[in-house]
């Protein structure tokens, strides 16, 4: 991989982590054309993947510091029915994360079909949120966190957008707007994290995960993911107070269609 094909792949990662669009999708889509797979793909998806958890800690830092601030005050406080409600919503994909982790990585060796029929998904989700009419509820309960949670666990699946099935399912529960894109982006942060940890132990333990990609590559690669992260971020918390999502869910019905139309044509 080149230090320019990671600067392209870098941007199209941060932009598409936090747009309703698919990161996983379009990475694939993208180490296709520039005909990147194997080990090196796997390491460079993990470098701008916590390229991207570090802009939601920029971005959204007040929001991080509240509940941190409100933990140490040891009393059950709404900072802390917050955090909890985070771990619950981890409950899901951790499951996936330690039981099915070798069938999510094979899924995403399986080619661009399956990519193409998730981004169809994704745009479905979209647009069933775009036109239900709920009732918007004030805070996010421990039963809408699971259930958000489970959609997160199912957006593993290389098309199917984390922060579109995440945002599209709270707003089919009724959640508010403003405070749904917020916890959408706030949940990822621990799984994230926590693979990377499991990653560099790895490292430690002499396991070689990178494969040839130059060290440069990997380092253009975080920070262009970095940079268009943060844009990426502020404009997303934006477009769903707008409630502006039906745009996205045409352009992944798109997409979705060109990528299927693609890959049965070879």
């Amino acid at each position: 991989m080149s230090w320019l094909e990671a600067l392209v792949l870098g941007i199209v990662q941060g932009l598409t982590e936090y747009l309703p669009v698919s990161s996983s999708g379009h990475l694939a889509i993208g180490s296709a054309l520039f005909g990147i797979e194997g080990e090196e793909n796997l390491a460079f998806t993990i470098v701008v993947h916590v390229a991207t958890v570090f802009s939601t800690l920029v971005i959204l830092w007040k929001e991080i510091e509240w509940i941190f601030r409100g933990l140490f005050k040891f009393q059950m406080n709404s900072e802390t029915r917050y955090a909890i409600n985070i771990l619950i919503s981890m409950i899901p994909i951790g499951i996936v994360g330690v039981f099915f982790k070798d069938t999510v990585e094979s899924i995403f060796g399986s080619g661009l079909l399956i990519v193409g029929c998730m981004l169809l998904v994704t745009a479905a989700l979209l647009a069933f949120s775009y036109y239900a009419k709920p009732r918007q509820k004030e805070n996010i309960s421990m039963k809408d966190a699971f259930i958000i949670g489970l959609s997160q666990a199912c957006a593993v699946l290389p098309g199917l957008s984390r922060s579109g099935t995440t945002i599209a399912t709270g707003l089919l529960l009724g959640n508010n707007k403003a405070k749904l894109a917020q916890f959408s982006f706030l949940m990822v942060i621990p799984p994230i994290l926590g693979e990377a940890l499991l990653d560099v132990l790895k490292l430690v333990k002499g396991e070689d995960i990178a494969g040839d990609i130059p060290t440069l590559s990997l380092v253009v690669g975080f920070v262009a993911a970095f940079l268009s992260g943060c844009l990426a971020c502020k404009w997303m918390i934006n477009i769903v107070k707008k409630g502006k999502l039906i745009y996205f869910a045409i352009y992944c019905a798109i997409a979705g269609l060109v990528t299927i139309a693609c890959t049965l044509m070879k």
